[in-house]
């Protein structure tokens, strides 16, 4: 006797792990990490510093629409390693990135109210920013696929305006009320998780 429910070869194999390329809008919440540097303007106790000095946001993505709702992502924004620039620096471009896909500003927009909305008062007004972000795939260190976000998605790209919905422009004036505080957002709650939290998914330079 062969069918479904006695042979499995043929079933799909379960996985949590969102596509490679997904392009979906969630928001940011930043998991506070009580690590300050007034020097480098890291204030407010969001960055986290792990045992090896390297410095980080711990971000936590929530998928708020499409089939893949309610999911969550979780990866670090670097801000430094004793191992070189290159993670501060990809931390850097991600964060430019998310403010220009969450504040509608082109990447190629150098203009002064483009410049003004790339700013930020401390990184408490990156939590709850919602964007559009492109999600990947890597590995954690028990080389299992876990999903990462390393990109966010600008006005540039040709999903953009459908994915985000009617975003109206910003004047100057809202340009500067964006730049201040902002309160924490809660994060809705969930169901399965798209990755797992904490040292696993950490990048070599950090861990």
């Amino acid at each position: 006797m062969s069918g479904p429910w006695n042979d499995f070869n043929s079933a799909q194999s379960n996985t949590n792990v969102i596509p490679k390329g997904t392009l979906a809008k969630v928001r940011l919440t930043l998991r506070p990490g009580g690590f300050d540097d007034a020097s480098q303007g890291w204030t407010g106790g969001w960055a986290r510093r792990a045992a090896t000095g390297a410095v980080y946001l711990d971000a936590e993505y929530t998928v708020l629409e499409g089939p893949y709702a309610r999911r969550k992502i979780w990866s670090l924004i670097g801000l430094y390693s004793p191992k070189g620039p290159d993670w501060a620096n990809m931390g850097r471009g991600m964060i430019r990135g998310i403010l220009n896909s969450a504040r509608g500003v082109s990447d190629k927009d150098a203009s002064p109210d483009a410049q003004l909305r790339r700013r930020i008062n401390g990184f408490g007004d990156l939590d709850g920013l919602e964007f559009i972000a492109r999600i990947d795939v890597g590995q954690d260190t028990n080389g299992d696929d876990k999903n990462e976000i390393r990109a966010a998605v600008t006005p540039d790209h040709r999903e953009y305006a459908g994915l985000m919905g009617a975003v109206a422009p910003q004047s100057p004036a809202a340009s500067f009320q964006s730049l201040a505080p902002q309160q924490p957002a809660s994060a809705p709650q969930t169901s399965q998780p798209a990755s797992a939290p904490g040292p696993a998914g950490r990048p070599s330079w950090a861990q």
